[in-house]
């Protein structure tokens, strides 16, 4: 598998320790269409604004894509446009396997919550101070999946990795969700493991989400 690495900042290095057969792209190397069309798959762990100025180019090579970047919003009706050109995406705010699980427990949550009357709900996350989006893309997806009012609070402090935590509090108790990432590892891994994923197996042409791609695989 021949790898396109867009990006090789703090998660995309950690790519370099799970995969071969790896070129990154970067300033140095500008990825164009003449030298993307040479791999089979292509991971981006770019800030959101760069990745988001390379789509045409991505689309053009008709090359499934591994994407971590957050920080933009797709182009419109984007899954239909990557149906029509007939290549599978897989995109991920979090490619944790354990933000996996962390996702089945917030939908748990969700269709239990007519157990507490009276609740508010709160999301803080805690990431290293050169992460520039705010709320992070993993605080954004939480609150979709808890389907829920729900207030954001962000905090930029140190090196820290990844730290999010879901708050329902009640008048009499408090209930809390939390995931900490200790390692960039992690995310590299997942992505590696979702390149493996989109190169292997025979995906419909579309926008898929990297924790609706693990579901299915383990039939969650």
């Amino acid at each position: 598998m021949r790898i396109a690495l867009l990006g090789k900042g703090k998660t995309g290095s950690k790519v370099l320790e799970f995969a071969q057969n790896v070129e990154v792209f970067d300033s140095k190397n500008v990825p164009t269409y003449d030298k993307l069309i040479k791999h089979d798959v292509i991971i981006s762990f770019l800030p959101g604004e760069a990745f988001e100025a390379l789509i045409p180019v991505l689309l053009e090579t008709k090359k499934p894509v591994v994407t971590g970047s957050t920080g933009f919003k797709w182009p419109q009706n984007f899954d239909k446009t990557l149906q029509e050109k007939n290549v599978p995406w897989i995109f991920a705010t979090n490619f944790s396997l354990g933000v996996v699980v962390l996702k089945q427990l917030i939908e748990r949550l969700h269709q239990v919550d007519h157990l507490f009357k009276e609740k508010t709900l709160s999301i803080h996350e805690v990431h290293h101070t050169k992460k520039l989006d705010a709320p992070s893309g993993t605080a954004l997806s939480m609150k979709e999946w808890l389907q829920e009012p729900c207030e954001i609070t962000s905090e930029r402090t140190g090196d820290v990795v990844g730290l999010h935590t879901l708050t329902l509090e009640t008048p009499g108790e408090i209930l809390r969700l939390e995931h900490e990432a200790k390692d960039r590892r992690l995310f590299a891994e997942g992505a590696v493991w979702a390149a493996n994923y989109i190169t292997k197996n025979n995906m419909k042409p579309g926008l898929h989400a990297f924790q609706k791609v693990v579901e299915g695989h383990l039939s969650l």
